[in-house]
């Protein structure tokens, strides 16, 4: 129960393991012994997962039967990106998946990732219900969307095309690039996207400066990073700010907030406090819920794997 505003934030009883469903394009294969086997879009990697404890399904061939591996470096930490990729010589540079009728480019980057992340899909398809259900009401307009921390843009593709208007805002002049070719690929050059670099800390307050509303908010923030004009942004020092001045970017008819990290991935519950004193800071009321982001094996009885972890406010 929140104090603020005598609101009440209900929260579930157990946390929520989403389970991303819907991809033609992405297959997790296996796991085990600290890693993952992978195919997207046609190709098959191995890539590190250091919560996979477990024994992996099958043998030694389906493994090695791939289209290349991410070899981490030696003794580093957990949260490290160090290594680099082996790949087959005839693995094209990039190549096209689709995800509900929405095409981007996957590649394997040096962080190890292939430019998305198929278990955010549960998110994109949570906003999208909620922005459909809004603009099912007579008169309703196209909501206001901010997506904070961005990359490559596959969650503000989808939220336009659910019918959103989105600010897309990341630091990175590679990651808008990267987010711009998406938009194109997908065929959606005329979609309702402004896409922006700039550091979003910075960015949130001179909205709220401004008087700039937004009906929902998307944040995705890395442990460690460089706004567009040097800022330096570490997500244990930085983060409790940033959520303290969501509230302030609110409209009066809010839609909902959804956090995700990766880089704290020890509690749900972490995220879940952080996002309830966020609303309760405005009185909204309302739910918020947590828990991981999880790919599932896709196999009879296949294990689910954590990716990452949540919370998620919607209004009532």
């Amino acid at each position: 129960m929140g104090y603020g505003g005598g609101m009440q934030v209900i929260s579930q009883a157990t946390p929520l393991i989403e389970i991303a469903q819907g991809w033609q394009d992405y297959r997790l294969i296996d796991s085990g012994d600290g890693r993952k086997l992978e195919e997207v879009a046609g190709y098959r990697f191995v890539r590190p997962e250091s919560l996979a404890l477990w024994s992996p399904h099958y043998g030694k061939s389906v493994w090695e039967d791939r289209h290349g591996i991410f070899v981490p470096s030696a003794s580093v930490a957990e949260s490290s990106i160090s290594g680099g990729w082996q790949l087959d010589a005839k693995l094209p540079q990039q190549w096209e998946a689709q995800y509900d009728d929405i095409g981007f480019w996957v590649s394997p980057t040096p962080f190890r990732h292939f430019g998305f992340f198929p278990e955010q899909a549960s998110h994109w398809r949570w906003c999208a219900g909620l922005i459909r259900k809004r603009l099912a009401v007579k008169s309703a307009k196209p909501p206001k969307l901010l997506n904070l921390f961005a990359y490559s843009g596959i969650a503000s593709l989808h939220a336009a095309r659910a019918g959103g208007h989105v600010t897309h805002v990341d630091a990175s002049k590679k990651a808008i690039a990267a987010a711009f070719a998406n938009r194109d690929k997908a065929g959606m050059a005329d979609a309702p996207i402004r896409f922006l670099v700039d550091d979003a800390a910075g960015f949130v307050g001179r909205e709220i400066r401004r008087g700039n509303r937004y009906d929902g908010i998307i944040l995705d923030p890395p442990k460690y990073g460089r706004g567009s004009g040097g800022e330096v942004w570490k997500l244990e020092d930085d983060l409790a700010g940033l959520m303290a001045n969501l509230s302030g970017l609110l409209s009066d008819a809010p839609l909902f907030i959804v956090l995700t990290s990766y880089a704290l991935r020890a509690s749900f519950l972490s995220l879940h406090h952080l996002l309830s004193g966020c609303v309760d800071k405005r009185g909204l009321g309302g739910e918020v819920t947590s828990g991981e982001l999880a790919l599932a094996e896709g196999r009879e009885n296949g294990r689910a794997v954590p990716q990452a972890i949540f919370a998620r406010w919607v209004a009532k």
